[in-house]
């Protein structure tokens, strides 16, 4: 893998997870945002928060910055809150993603094995695929039309 590669594969969970946001969450009743439900870490809020979260913890340590703690939902309490937090946690990975080469790929992260920073950019992705995919089958349990996330589509340039 390449850090183009990386950078091409980044923009793909950016903009799914922005589809997400614009079309589905935004348009949901406060009440359904914040329904408990009984899967993974809860609510549809809960499940946006802790997406955010653990990204931005990840690329934290790959900048060297300290970790920030882990999010309580509560805290950020509206979707326009939220949003802002995750659009600036996005600004910041993308930055990151800028200045990413090749060689960097195989260094630590941190000095510690096994966290590469490729392996940890692949994980941040595939922790927000599997997040996407609870989000998707939540929303449509709670009557939301959703649609598909597979990577194969965007290459075909179907979403």
């Amino acid at each position: 893998m390449t850090a183009d590669h990386f950078r091409e594969l980044y923009e793909y969970h950016f903009s799914l997870n922005r589809k997400i946001w614009d079309e589905l969450v935004m348009p949901l009743s406060k009440e359904l945002f914040l329904q408990k439900l009984p899967y993974s870490v809860g609510s549809i809020r809960n499940q946006c928060v802790h997406v955010m979260n653990i990204d931005e913890r990840w690329f934290s340590g790959l900048r060297g910055e300290e970790l920030p703690g882990f999010a309580n939902p509560v805290y950020f309490g509206t979707r326009p809150k939220i949003r802002a937090h995750w659009d600036a946690v996005e600004e910041k990975q993308r930055g990151y993603l800028t200045t990413l080469t090749d060689e960097r790929l195989d260094e630590l992260m941190a000095g510690e094995e096994p966290f590469r920073v490729w392996r940890v950019l692949q994980h941040v992705l595939l922790h927000g695929m599997d997040h996407r995919a609870q989000m998707l089958a939540m929303l449509n349990g709670l009557g939301v039309q959703t649609w598909p996330q597979d990577y194969a589509l965007r290459l075909l340039g179907r979403i």
